[in-house]
Formats: C-alpha cells, sequence, structure tokens
C-alpha cells in the first residue's frame, strides 16, 4: 500500500472514530457513504483485524482498534504541525528561538541541540543566553526565554522538563595527586578532600541534592570553596584547594584526571525545559528532538583524560 493511501485511509479511520457512524464521518469528509465504509472495510482487510463493530447504532471501536485510531491521531496532527512549520520557515515567519543555557552543562548537549536546530529549521536564528539556573527560570517565565539547558533537578510546578543527558559524576583531581594513582577514589578519601563545589546560589536545589547524596554515605563535607563556573572550580583544584565532583564528559585542563566513585552510581542530569505557557512555533518540534536527544549522547563515550582508565560506571535508571 502506498504511503498516499495509507495516509487517506487514515484520515478516515479517525473521522469515523469521532463521528461513531459511518454516515455522519462521510458527510464531514464530503465521501458517499458507500465508498466511505467500502475503503474503511478494505482497510481493515488489509490490516487482518476489524477497527470497528457495525451496528444499527454506528460503530464500537475493537481494542486493536483504539491502538490504530490512537496511532492515526497522533500522526495527523504532527503532520498538521509539520506543515504549518515548513509554512512558516517558507514565509519567513518563524521568530528566532531563545534558548538559555548554564555554563555547567556538556558543550555537546549545547552543539547538538544547534546543529539539530539549523536542520529542522533551515536559516531560522537561533539566539543564546547564558546564565545561573535561577536566573534562567526567572527569564522563562518572563517569557524573555523559549527554553534552557541546564542541571536537574528544578524545582516548582510552572516547567516541563524532557531529560536529554545523563552522565557520571566523577572526582577531579591533579594528575599529581596521589589520589589519582588509583583507578577509583574510596569514600574516605572524598570525604577528607572534597571542598569545592559549584556555589550554592548557582543552583541551590542541586546543591541540596548533592548533600543529600554524599550524608546518604556518611560524608558531611565543608564547602570551603565555591565556583560559579566550571573554569573556576577547575583553577581551584589545580591551585590545591581539594577535590571537586564534576560530570565526566566535562572538557578538563590538561594539568587535572578525573576517577570515579568506588561504589559509587551519581550522576549529572540535565534537562530542557521551557515554561507551561511557552508558545514558540518551533516548540513541539523542538521537544520531539529533545526526546531524541538523550539516545544521542548516551550513545557517546567520554574520551579519556590520561593513561589510566576509569572503571566504567552503571548509570542510574
Amino acid at each position: 500500500m502506498s504511503d498516499l493511501v495509507e495516509f487517506r485511509h487514515l484520515k478516515y479511520i479517525v473521522a469515523v472514530a469521532e463521528a461513531a457512524t459511518i454516515t455522519r464521518a462521510a458527510e464531514r469528509l464530503f465521501l458517499a457513504q458507500p465508498s466511505l465504509s467500502k475503503q474503511v472495510k478494505d482497510f481493515e482487510d488489509e490490516l487482518g483485524f476489524p477497527i470497528f463493530i457495525r451496528t444499527r447504532q454506528g460503530v464500537r471501536i475493537t481494542p486493536p482498534g483504539q491502538m490504530i485510531v490512537a496511532y492515526a491521531q497522533e500522526a495527523l496532527l504532527k503532520r498538521t504541525k509539520i506543515i504549518a512549520m515548513a509554512r512558516a520557515v517558507h514565509r519567513g515567519e518563524v521568530p528566532p528561538f531563545r534558548l538559555g543555557f548554564s555554563s555547567f552543562i556538556n558543550p555537546d548537549l549545547l552543539q547538538l541541540f544547534r546543529d539539530a536546530y539549523a536542520r529542522l529549521f533551515p536559516d531560522c536564528l537561533i539566539h543564546l543566553s547564558g546564565g545561573d539556573p535561577l536566573h534562567l527560570l526567572h527569564r522563562l517565565e518572563e517569557g524573555t526565554l523559549d527554553g534552557a539547558l541546564f542541571p536537574m533537578p528544578i524545582d516548582g510546578q510552572d516547567w516541563v522538563m524532557q531529560q536529554v543527558a545523563r552522565d557520571p559524576l566523577v572526582v577531579c583531581m591533579q594528575k599529581e595527586d596521589p589520589l589519582a594513582r588509583n583507578a577509583q577514589v574510596s569514600l574516605s578519601d572524598l570525604a577528607e578532600r572534597l571542598t569545592i563545589f559549584r556555589d550554592p546560589a548557582v543552583h541551590p536545589s542541586a546543591h541540596n541534592r548533592l548533600m543529600e547524596m554524599l550524608s546518604q554515605v556518611g560524608i558531611v563535607p565543608e564547602v570551603s570553596c565555591s565556583a560559579s563556573t566550571p573554569v573556576d572550580i577547575q583553577w581551584m583544584v589545580r591551585a590545591g584547594y581539594g577535590v571537586a565532583l564534576i560530570d565526566q564528559r566535562t572538557p578538563i585542563d590538561s594539568a587535572l584526571t578525573t576517577r570515579p566513585i568506588a561504589g559509587i552510581h551519581w550522576t549529572a542530569d540535565t534537562a530542557f525545559v521551557h515554561h507551561n505557557d511557552a508558545d514558540h512555533l518551533a516548540l513541539p518540534l523542538v521537544i520531539r528532538f529533545a526526546q531524541e536527544m538523550r539516545k544521542s549522547m548516551s550513545g557517546k563515550k567520554p574520551p579519556l583524560k590520561d593513561q589510566v582508565r576509569p572503571v566504567q560506571l552503571e548509570l542510574l535508571a
């Protein structure tokens, strides 16, 4: 069966399901009732099972028919949105997509997003704005950003979140640090050396969650050094102020290295976030792409930083 015929059948199936009678569906479609009835029956014959049970009062949808109707409704809706977007691109009516991002997200994610947007919406602009999560959430709320990429968790009921990455948390240290001689860092060594953190004010909910996880394994660290960017954190590590926890995919200074924590499988999770009231024309397709981003990133392994191969972490489910 050709794609064109299949699409036409999907239109007919949805019309019959919504009208609950073939007669009323035929009127809505401006078709003769016998013609519509035959085409639906031909489609059912090709599938090998009935979508509808015909009665004198109308039609009832069969259990397998429910699956076909749901698929048909989704397919028609996606087609409508894609055609509307294509027309908007053709007419030059797509406004710039305003994307916020935290400096703590994996740079590969931002590049992946930019490249995908360029493929989805040729010749359409994307405007980037960096900032800390609290500032980005405020801008999403006031409508000056359409979406943002930043670390989870995110508090509040006003946000629609799609997780796009989950990467191991590892210990960042100097290459000459004695801890680097081992393939893993023990919890006892981590408890003694972990002093450098992301500034709690930059992302309070993420900091609180990290403190909870550390507490659960008996570590109550002293936050003696804090920084607002990954670059500042690495400078503190390089300067000898202690060790820090970072995303395994974070690009690091050549003087530094990373090791996993023995027996621990913590992750740094990143989400694409938009406000419940966001209404950018491209948002539906951007959300669909965001749903695929995690799959794309999960297939890429971070490069090894040095000769000692870290033990592979098992990610949280």
